[in-house]
């Protein structure tokens, strides 16, 4: 410890490169278009996470956030709740409550009750709390206090609020929490400027760059050392060869006529540099009697220890990094203490989702690899044969090429043209206007190279019960349990695999004793029973589901309702409804009844939907042009038919997708 500038108190005499000074002090700083908010943090705990680095490199976020359970504030306090700790350790942003620590006393006399409130949350002013305090009671909108007063000492805080009789003390400490900096938040940014550039950094990432910061440290400082050392010895070196030689040093210096030419002699008769032999001039007479030549012998013996120790440090990596753990651990010695601030888990947290409303969103996707979602109100109801509106604005070189339904609590599993996984909730999809293009995906999955999402499985539980059924465009099948893909991880996971040039194109949840229904581009199609499918673990190929011609390919699957029709759409705007009963039920792997007759007018097949008589369908033009339609707006025909015009085609555009609405009338 030293005295601070006046010397009217004392402070820590450490070097503030010895301690992770931005998590410790925390910082406070606005620039343009940046902020940081870092609050501070416990030395001693940091310390014990910075050690647990050390001695294992590979440890996660996780097991420092155990470390370091939260922010520790001067001001103890409470921080009511968890989860913005880890959002903020992991992603380097979140957003923690803090609470006054408030106690209830029982008078000494009578049945009234006190609140004590001993502890602030960080950067709240006393005064201007009880102010405000004050004022709400003053105003009515917190009843039950009867006296206010500050008591507070050199012994610590403490503000007293009296209760009335018939007051109820949890009541009034939830309006105090509600109303008052009784509770606020703290906004985590732990922005720092690394490598010259501003960086968002986790709390593994920050401690990371300061044992990176440390050990540059320790090396230009051993460099430093073992120079002076080097020096030092260079010189006691030259001080002990003329101790050796003295008699022949002292004649030298005798005959020469000037100190120039002592230095030169003393140089060429025993191999001395310049600083030597300098050394050697400048050398007191006492320097000759046998304690102080000991004395040098003995201090050129130390500093030969100490160059091997420096060179030893600068040589290895794991010397390096154990002397940086004893300095830290030092430090921790001496500074070290308690943790101030309580973490307790919060009765209610509130998430995201909670203040999201939960409603059906149109989810679409561009061949370029564009997402957005909207509301289904903002596309108005048209007649069969209408001219449509924009869904999205696109490039000439682009087309709305996917639409899903879904809502927003729902999780979304995209299932991959390769064959991969990836999760996101419906909430997290930017929302743009209904003729913006959105975001692309590959700014929210980590899509490979010429990867695209292929099919999107809105999901709320992963039930054990229940299975996907996967189908690719060369007509092959599987089936694997919905638990299976519960813990997707960040880079995705594989969901089938597949032969080679072969495409995912569709996924749908499946249950026991349902039928599945497949269609090709020219007008096949097969209908056969889920069991026919025997389930199969997550990182497999699939079977067979139904073989077709050179030149067809695989353009859609349902799980068959028998209360539902089968909607087939094609290139050129046509379409029909078809009851599922009219494809006669076969075993897998067949190939399959006609499903619509394909000519030159109508075009081949773009999409099947399985459709109820109230649904609405959205079709898609290659153009961005959508219609929203009823169902019932369609005609009912047999499988052998052309179908009739669902939607007027411009020339050069053609349809698509097909999708039915969740929304009903």
């Amino acid at each position: 410890w030293a005295p601070n500038f006046d010397e009217s108190l004392t402070e820590p005499k450490v070097l503030p490169a010895r301690i992770p000074n931005l998590l410790v002090n925390g910082s406070t700083g606005i620039a343009v278009g940046m902020a940081t908010n870092i609050p501070p943090h416990n030395l001693g705990e940091l310390v014990d996470a910075l050690v647990a680095m050390i001695d294992n490199p590979a440890v996660t976020t996780d097991e420092i956030h155990e470390i370091v359970p939260g922010p520790d504030f001067p001001t103890a306090g409470f921080i009511h709740g968890r989860s913005g700790i880890r959002e903020a350790y992991r992603n380097g942003r979140g957003i923690i409550q803090l609470r006054a620590r408030a106690m209830v006393e029982k008078a000494s006399r009578g049945d009234k009750e006190s609140i004590i409130v001993t502890e602030l949350p960080y950067q709240v002013n006393k005064a201007r709390l009880i102010e405000k305090i004050a004022a709400l009671v003053r105003g009515k909108k917190i009843e039950g206090i009867s006296d206010l007063r500050d008591e507070s000492d050199r012994d610590g805080m403490r503000i007293v609020m009296d209760l009335k009789r018939d007051a109820i003390s949890k009541v009034v400490l939830n309006q105090l929490y509600a109303h008052t900096q009784m509770q606020t938040s703290f906004g985590i940014i732990m922005l720092a400027i690394v490598d010259k550039q501003p960086r968002i950094l986790g709390i593994r990432d920050l401690l990371s760059e300061f044992l990176d910061f440390r050990r540059e440290v320790v090396i230009r400082r051993t460099r430093y050392e073992l120079m002076r050392a080097e020096e030092r010895a260079h010189i006691l070196e030259g001080l002990k060869t003329a101790l050796e030689n003295i008699d022949a040093v002292v004649q030298l210096i005798k005959k020469a006529k000037t100190p120039a030419l002592a230095k030169e002699g003393l140089q060429k008769k025993f191999s001395l540099s310049e600083v030597q032999a300098q050394a050697i001039l400048e050398m007191r007479l006492q320097r000759l009697t046998g304690l102080e030549r000991d004395k040098i012998l003995e201090e050129l013996k130390e500093l030969e220890k100490k160059i091997a120790g420096y060179k030893a440090i600068l040589g290895s990596e794991k010397l390096v990094f154990k002397l940086i753990r004893e300095e830290l651990l030092e430090v921790k010695k001496a500074y070290g203490d308690e943790r101030r601030t309580v973490i307790i888990p919060s009765e209610a947290e509130v998430s995201l989702e909670d203040l999201i409303a939960e409603e059906d969103m149109v989810i679409t996707i561009s061949h370029s690899g564009y997402i957005k979602r909207n509301a289904v109100s903002l596309y108005r109801s048209q007649h069969r044969g209408g001219k449509g509106i924009i869904a999205m604005e696109n490039k000439a070189e682009d087309f709305s090429e996917q639409l899903f339904i879904a809502s927003t609590h729902s999780y979304l599993l995209f299932f991959s043209s390769l064959g991969r996984l990836y999760w996101l909730k419906v909430h997290e999809l930017p929302q743009a206007g209904r003729a913006a293009k959105g975001k692309a995906i590959v700014n929210l999955l980590p899509l490979q190279k010429e990867e695209f999402v292929s099919a999107v499985m809105p999901v709320r539980e992963f039930e054990e019960k229940r299975f996907v059924v996967m189908a690719t465009e060369r007509g092959v099948v599987k089936k694997t349990a919905l638990s299976a893909y519960s813990n997707v991880r960040a880079g995705g996971i594989i969901a089938i695999n597949l032969d080679e040039g072969d495409t995912l194109i569709a996924a749908r949840l499946i249950e026991k004793g349902r039928e599945i229904f497949l269609a090709t581009v020219e007008g096949k199609a097969i209908r056969f029973k889920e069991n026919d499918i025997r389930a199969m673990g997550r990182v497999t190929r699939g079977v067979t589901g139904i073989k077709f011609g050179k030149g067809d390919r695989l353009v859609g699957m349902e799980v068959c309702d028998h209360s539902s029709a089968i909607l087939t759409v094609t290139a050129r705007g046509h379409g029909k409804r078809t009851e599922v009963e009219k494809y006669r039920l076969q075993k897998r792997a067949g190939l399959g009844t006609i499903n619509i007759r394909i000519t030159e007018k109508n075009g081949r097949v773009v999409g099947i939907l399985q459709v109820a008589e109230e649904d609405e369908v959205m079709v898609i033009t290659q153009a961005g042009k959508a219609i929203r339609m009823p169902v019932k707006g369609i005609s009912k025909i047999g499988r052998a038919t052309q179908g009739v015009k669902v939607i007027n085609i411009a020339k050069g555009d053609r349809v698509v997708s097909v999708a039915r609405l969740g929304e009903k009338d």
